[in-house]
């Protein structure tokens, strides 16, 4: 996928606020200073007076975000991943999830791809965390295309929404006439000797992984499954009964994240063997951030060593 035309989702993030701001005066846009970062400088710059910079105070973000929500404004509060889901996650839960108000969350630097920044900036819990909120929906798109169809879609729901979008640039596989619905996946590569499931970077990775498997005649079914809650069950399902072995991927902590909602499906439904690749219950550290994926298993090599094992190939 090297030729690919690559795009970091945060970028992708801020294009779509200033495209739907343009249509939609009711939408504002919260900052907790970082607006360089998060890409919604880009809003800032169009729309100032409906962009908020509320300063290193991601606490009190949530609480205006609320407020403002209430006036009937639709607020989208941006931050890294680790300040939205860690440092304001009680805010989140009693503020914006216990009156299911609707707050769109778009938090940015999520996961290993991080880098240099190291293990306090490396969110790799927030899927977790936001996933045990009652009615929170928690997405995270896989390339520029999907990601930009994601923040419309948030928009356009009602309720609380909690997006990941990465630093790091990803392949642009999707095209112009793509349609993303909230809660359900899609089939990028059909296949029965075996499912691969996966989200946000990783999917360009598993899509690599079914490329290189289909030579050695082994045919993975390739899942992008951007919304991690609701999840699309019936696809899930669909895979366990027809390919039999399950691999998940995500840029995110095994526990509690897509790897275990798929299993929570699989095991209550269709029990068949899942593999679940991700972070392995360890913080990371400072480095490249394509080091660091390979250094911590995301890697479409990786995925291709348990497909073999699990295919016995």
């Amino acid at each position: 996928m090297a030729d690919i035309k690559k795009v970091a989702t945060r970028d992708s993030y801020g294009n779509a606020l200033k495209e739907l701001g343009a249509e939609k005066e009711n939408l504002v846009v919260l900052d907790a200073d970082l607006a360089g970062a998060t890409k919604t400088g880009v809003f800032q710059k169009a729309f100032p007076d409906r962009h908020f910079d509320c300063g290193i105070a991601e606490c009190n973000m949530i609480g205006v975000a609320a407020g403002l929500s209430t006036m009937g404004l639709v607020p989208f509060a941006s931050t890294f991943a680790m300040f939205a889901a860690g440092r304001a996650f009680e805010q989140v839960r009693n503020t914006i999830g216990y009156p299911h108000l609707n707050v769109k969350i778009g938090a940015t630097h999520g996961g290993i791809s991080v880098g240099e920044d190291g293990a306090s900036h490396q969110c790799c819990e927030d899927f977790a965390l936001m996933r045990t909120i009652p009615g929170m929906t928690v997405m995270c798109p896989a390339d520029d295309i999907e990601a930009r169809a994601m923040v419309r879609a948030a928009y356009e729901m009602t309720g609380p929404v909690y997006m990941r979008f990465g630093r790091a640039a990803t392949p642009v596989f999707h095209d112009d006439n793509f349609k993303f619905t909230i809660g359900k996946g899609e089939v990028l590569r059909d296949g029965n000797d075996i499912a691969i499931i996966a989200n946000g970077i990783m999917t360009p990775e598993a899509i690599d992984a079914g490329n290189a498997l289909a030579e050695i005649g082994i045919q993975a079914r390739i899942i992008n499954m951007a919304t991690i809650k609701p999840l699309d069950q019936d696809l899930v399902l669909k895979a366990a009964k027809e390919c039999g072995k399950i691999i998940t991927v995500e840029e995110h902590n095994i526990i509690g994240g897509l790897g275990e909602a798929v299993c929570g499906v699989i095991s209550e439904n269709y029990p068949v063997p899942v593999k679940r690749i991700g972070v392995n219950d360890v913080f990371g550290h400072s480095g490249p951030a394509g080091e660091l994926l390979k250094q911590f298993g995301l890697s479409a090599d990786n995925i291709i060593k348990n497909a073999r094992a699990m295919c016995g190939k």
